[in-house]
């Protein structure tokens, strides 16, 4: 049976009377099939599984939709009890931060300033402060997170890394719909002429990511995207699976950031480059 906890005390007690592993699976509620792989990835690895369910509001910015953010406690709780989650910690704002807004805040480094960090400023330093606050609280063991999110999950490595926290950071590849769509809380708004042009997302990744030469996979899924003019662009870039500057050859992801209607949706896959001449530049692309 899941149990449902609001405060630190009882995550405390919770935490304490586990004689294994403790695995989490952090998110923001609204959870879909993407958020249930995780639960069954952390399953198999652990019996100790701790779902936490949080709107954390550093990471949102000032013109971003945290007021609108749907809320589906119930539904999400259902969710982890057919998942065999154990316990499912959902604190209130005043809970999480009980002093108000922290005055200290984890600092994203260069990563957290580039892609998802220039479009979203402090999106990252709020994002990383409430995952090391979470860490701590949870006493983590191991911590689940989808790939969907890559730039999160890779500065959430190198926070762990960096920190020298001793927890083990395990991602997900992202689930996807029937017709290739990633797995989001935001598809829901997206109107049923959205949801189709949001599919050349996908199909711009999956097609340059056939090609291991990085000129050619950026220029195939660059026409992808002119080709459908719903879809306004943010960014396209090519760049190592640490998001450095992309590989002359080997592993490298392929990542996508656009508004399809009023919604903004991201996207990535990863590829494994040829050997070649000459390097792509690794400048983002961009179109209004």
């Amino acid at each position: 049976m899941t149990s449902v906890i609001h405060t630190r005390a009882e995550l405390a007690a919770a935490v304490a009377a586990v004689p294994g592993e403790v695995a989490v699976v952090m998110t923001m509620g609204a959870l879909h099939e993407g958020h249930r792989t995780l639960m069954r990835t952390a399953r198999a690895r652990a019996p100790f599984v701790l779902v936490t369910i949080f709107v954390n509001p550093l990471q949102f910015g000032p013109n971003e939709d945290f007021e609108k953010y749907p809320r589906t406690l119930d539904a999400d709780v259902a969710a982890c009890a057919a998942e065999g989650v154990a316990v499912v910690f959902a604190p209130s704002r005043d809970e999480m931060y009980p002093g108000g807004a922290p005055q200290i805040t984890m600092d994203a480094g260069p990563v957290g300033g580039i892609l998802e960090g220039a479009s979203r400023p402090g999106h990252f330093a709020g994002m990383l402060t409430v995952v090391q606050k979470l860490l701590m609280l949870t006493r983590a063991d191991v911590a689940y997170f989808g790939e969907k999110d890559y730039q999160q999950l890779a500065l959430i490595r190198r926070l762990v890394r960096d920190l020298e926290l001793a927890v083990d950071i395990v991602g997900v590849p992202t689930v996807r719909e029937p017709d290739g769509l990633a797995m989001s809380s935001r598809n829901r708004y997206l109107s049923p002429a959205d949801r189709s042009a949001a599919l050349a997302l996908s199909r711009a990744l999956r097609l340059g990511a056939a090609s291991t030469d990085a000129e050619s996979a950026l220029a195939t899924a660059t026409k992808i995207l002119a080709e459908e003019p719903a879809v306004r662009v943010d960014y396209l870039a090519l760049t190592a699976p640490d998001l450095g500057p992309p590989p002359a050859s080997g592993p490298a992801r392929l990542l996508v950031a656009a508004r399809v209607g009023g919604t903004r949706l991201i996207d990535n896959v990863p590829l494994t480059l040829a050997p070649s001449d000459r390097l792509p530049d690794p400048r983002p692309r961009q179109r209004a």
